[in-house]
């Protein structure tokens, strides 16, 4: 059977607080890891500040040196991390070779958790979200209504990373963390695997008007960006072409990187990136096709350049436009074409609004299908108090800096 190499991931905490924590990765290969780890990066609010990557095709060797947080449970991060590495089977010689057949993972449950409050309040929403991402309860869907009576009723579709929602204690640890934030005004809560015909995602309609102003860039093709410079060389070496990147940093750049060349089955033979205190991040890579030989047709080398340029000017959308008479919210952001969503989006749009001692009155998560790209996208309906009109372009703005990193 498959086993993770026991030193496969090894964290070197930061000694002070100028000092960054060292994350040293050693497995066996495989097309895509450096996306699924800097995406567990991501999803623990950990910002890569410099990295090294190499690799044999066989055998890898990664170093991320990250910024952390006070609150950082680092045991619980290795333990993610190792999760995602490549196990491998003990051969007579002593080396380890990759399996590709135990990497195979089952679809989580989906469980309903439902709450109901007496009252509405600002950031509870907010407060809620961050007990779920504490407990590493993943949120699939949220539909959060407001009855006339002032009265709250949440549906939270979730999956489990621990895979023990099913069991008594952990719905009790749930519920018991629920309760310390929302205290007495929570009135009830229940969690229960959801029926098949409840978890689909939803594909509510989304108006033209909508997708024409998110997606401009992609129906024009206007994939040119000042921020980001990127050159493709092919001459240093024989087999590899070398991928330059310039850009201004933002929160999961790596990530965002990671998963575009994951997405085209893009093996990094070796990589290195460093992001200054300027907010600019210089990225050098050498890659391989999946044949082992490097990219020399130059139609792959310019839709790959224009998807990197894309995907690092702009990797969420953010709009806030009008809903009838109500102010409604959008984000959006590209799905892997594993089907994983972007982490912490959710979390970082309750917080900015929470900041901007904003209400939320709905909300609505489907996945959309646009311009031959899965999107998944968060339709916000605000709640404006005493009838004031929001401000807009503030919220557009304060939301965006939220989800680039940038305040």
């Amino acid at each position: 059977m498959g086993v993770i190499y026991e030193d496969a991931v090894l964290i070197k905490e930061a000694e002070s607080a100028v000092d960054h924590t060292v994350i040293t990765v050693n497995c066996p290969d495989k097309t895509g890891l450096g996306c699924d780890l800097c995406r567990v990066i991501l999803l623990f609010g950990l910002s890569i500040a410099r990295g090294d990557v190499q690799t044999d095709g066989k055998w890898c060797y990664l170093v991320f040196w990250v910024v952390g947080k006070p609150m950082t449970r680092w045991s619980l991060l290795k333990t993610r991390l190792q999760e995602v590495c490549p196990t491998c089977t003990p051969a007579a010689s002593g080396i380890y070779y990759y399996r590709p057949e135990f990497q195979q993972p089952r679809p989580l449950d989906i469980f309903l958790l439902k709450f109901w409050c007496s009252y509405d309040r600002k950031g509870l929403l907010h407060d809620v979200t961050q007990v779920l991402c504490e407990l590493e309860l993943t949120i699939k869907r949220v539909k959060v209504s407001i009855a006339p009576d002032g009265g709250v009723m949440d549906l939270f579709f979730v999956t489990d990373t621990r895979e023990l929602l099913h069991t008594k204690k952990r719905q009790e640890e749930a519920i018991d963390h629920l309760k310390a934030v929302l205290g007495d005004a929570m009135l009830n809560c229940e969690i229960e695997l959801a029926i098949p015909e409840v978890t689909a995602y939803s594909q509510s309609f989304l108006p033209s008007s909508v997708t024409e102003d998110m997606f401009r860039l992609e129906m024009l093709g206007v994939l040119a960006s000042s921020s980001v410079s990127i050159e493709v060389d092919n001459s240093l070496r024989p087999s590899h072409t070398l991928v330059r990147v310039l850009c201004q940093d933002h929160k999961g750049l790596i990530y965002d990187i990671m998963r575009t060349l994951k997405d085209y089955n893009i093996q990094i033979a070796y990589g290195r990136f460093f992001a200054n205190p300027k907010r600019n991040c210089e990225v050098d890579l050498f890659i391989t096709q999946a044949d082992g030989k490097q990219m020399s047709d130059p139609n792959k080398k310019n839709a790959l350049c224009s998807r990197l340029r894309m995907e690092l000017a702009h990797p969420l959308r953010v709009d806030v436009i009008s809903r009838g008479p109500d102010t409604e919210l959008l984000v959006a952001n590209p799905v892997e074409l594993s089907g994983r969503g972007r982490p912490l989006v959710f979390y970082d749009i309750t917080l900015a609004l929470k900041n901007m001692n904003i209400s939320i009155f709905s909300v609505e998560i489907g996945r959309h299908r646009i311009h031959d790209r899965e999107w998944e996208v968060y339709r916000i309906l605000l709640d404006e108090c005493d009838g004031f009109s929001l401000p807009r372009n503030e919220i557009k703005e304060c939301v965006r800096k939220k989800l680039m990193g940038w305040e």
